[in-house]
């Protein structure tokens, strides 16, 4: 299937799961979340309220892993906010090379996702030879490693992976960062900071950049690098559609992770009629492959227990109030570089271009580069060594560039 026809598909099938969620006014069936982690260092403790954003909750040294010699990897439990305002328990792992000066630089680096199960934590994934779970950037990480970097890795879809919920990614990313600087074992108070993702990493990445002045004006963070950023759900919802299509088990994913955030405002498990529910509860705790798999070959007249529907604005918020383009109420207040194929069959380029002249008008020094490629991940690959001299300079006090 071309780039431009996998890019509708997914339109497709998740604007009809939009409409699938509008047919009701009140949800009675409930959402499925995924089953909790077994080590309950994952748990949220007792008393998380009365915690600050960002504070240590608890930390974890993990083993060491062949395929990153020399390198410490630490796990750190910290509060968060989820997208109602709520106080919740996240993770990141933090890899800390041996060779590395104390407050050496810090890169938030936001992995790509694609889960609902707590399995798919970074974590858990560093750690399988599981295609399915394997962090696909993960061999690039010794690049900035052996240049005595430390990375940082958010769990940015929260303890309930709310797939698809991309606001509540930039809050965990932001609370990631200030709970690295703040504990002291890992040397990093001071240390220079950047942030950097593709895809639905980028997604994290760049609301982290817009929310930081308004969610976290405590930091100070030298740049960020976004690429392929779904900056507008909503245009990614406007090709609807009831057809099969391969990759409707995606975006049935982003479906379930939106109701596990927004359990009153998006009510998909009401309108599902029993395959539908036995299709979402097989997927509550997958990853990419299976959720791919799962949803093979299905549609939302598959899955719909009725095809009555009519526009539901408050199921419509959601995914406004998760869509960067649509985001005014704060710009970045650090240097931006965006990267993206111009001919992205993924993601709606507009909404990127439009972004990203929004923010120039603000005063954003942002530095825009058009991979040219015409696909979404060949983009992420050959954006990656202007990205890598991009964070190098802002470590390094270089003004940022702009082509504004």
């Amino acid at each position: 299937m071309g780039h431009i026809a996998f890019r509708r598909a997914v339109g497709a099938c998740a604007g009809g799961l939009l409409l699938l969620v509008a047919a009701s006014t009140s949800a009675v069936a409930q959402p499925i979340y995924p089953t909790p982690d077994p080590d309950p260092f994952y748990a949220a403790p007792a008393d998380i309220a009365e915690h600050k954003p960002g504070d240590v909750l608890e930390m974890r040294a993990l083993s060491p892993l062949m395929m990153f010699p020399d390198t410490d990897i630490t796990l750190i439990k910290f509060r968060s906010t989820n997208s109602e305002g709520k106080p919740i328990a996240a993770t990141t792992t933090v890899l800390t090379p041996h060779e590395r000066a104390v407050d050496g630089p810090l890169l938030s680096y936001q992995t790509i996702i694609n889960g609902l199960g707590t399995k798919c934590a970074v974590s858990r994934a560093l750690y399988t030879n599981d295609p399915n779970l394997m962090i696909r950037e993960a061999p690039a990480y010794n690049v900035v490693l052996r240049r005595g970097w430390s990375i940082a890795m958010p769990d940015h879809l929260g303890p309930e992976f709310a797939y698809g919920a991309a606001r509540l990614g930039g809050q965990i990313t932001l609370d990631g960062i200030r709970a690295v600087r703040s504990a002291k074992q890992l040397r990093l108070e001071h240390s220079p900071v950047t942030m950097a993702g593709y895809s639905g990493g980028g997604m994290a990445t760049a609301w982290a950049a817009a929310l930081a002045p308004v969610y976290a004006p405590d930091l100070t963070i030298a740049g960020a690098a976004a690429g392929g950023v779904p900056m507008n759900m909503v245009k990614m919802l406007e090709g609807l559609g009831y057809g099969a299509h391969p990759v409707f088990g995606l975006a049935f994913a982003a479906g379930i992770g939106l109701e596990r955030e927004y359990p009153d405002r998006f009510p998909l498990s009401d309108q599902l009629n029993d395959k539908g529910m036995a299709i979402r509860n097989e997927m509550a705790n997958s990853c990419t492959n299976d959720l791919l798999a799962d949803g093979a070959g299905r549609s939302v007249l598959d899955v719909a227990r009725t095809t009555s529907m009519t526009q539901d604005l408050s199921a419509r918020k959601v995914v406004e109030e998760n869509s960067l383009e649509l985001y005014t109420d704060s710009v970045p207040n650090m240097p931006v570089y965006e990267w993206h194929s111009p001919i992205d069959g993924l993601v709606p380029v507009d909404a990127i271009l439009n972004t990203d002249h929004r923010w120039c008008a603000a005063g954003v020094k942002l530095q825009s580069a058009a991979i040219p490629v015409p696909d979404h991940l060949t983009a992420a690959v050959l954006g990656l060594p202007a990205v890598l001299d991009w964070l190098t300079a802002r470590y390094q006090g270089i003004p940022a560039p702009t082509n504004c």
